[in-house]
């Protein structure tokens, strides 16, 4: 289950989002294995990450978002249109 943001989290993530560039980019062939991967990857690397949906509807985009979330254990900053952004903080050091 994905963490919960709270609001001023979520207020703070999205302003360090504002500037990012985005990262990945699901094209037309939808959250492919190495999409995924791609996502997990950001995340790890970056933890706050911008990326671009090519799905044509709005409720498309959104099963996006919730399937990366789910799957990645990561939780939705915000979506504007094509472009969400999600957040996963770094697992603490061993």
């Amino acid at each position: 289950m994905p963490p919960e943001l709270d609001a001023e989290t979520r207020r703070n993530l999205k302003r360090q989002a504002h500037h990012l560039n985005v990262i990945v980019t699901a094209g037309a062939a939808g959250l492919t294995a190495a999409v995924m991967a791609e996502i997990d990857q950001a995340l790890t690397d970056h933890e706050l990450v911008k990326l671009r949906l090519a799905a044509d509807d709005r409720i498309g985009r959104r099963q996006m978002v919730d399937r990366i979330c789910d799957e990645l254990d990561a939780s939705c900053v915000q979506r504007i249109g094509h472009t969400a952004t999600v957040y996963r903080p770094r697992p603490p050091a061993a």
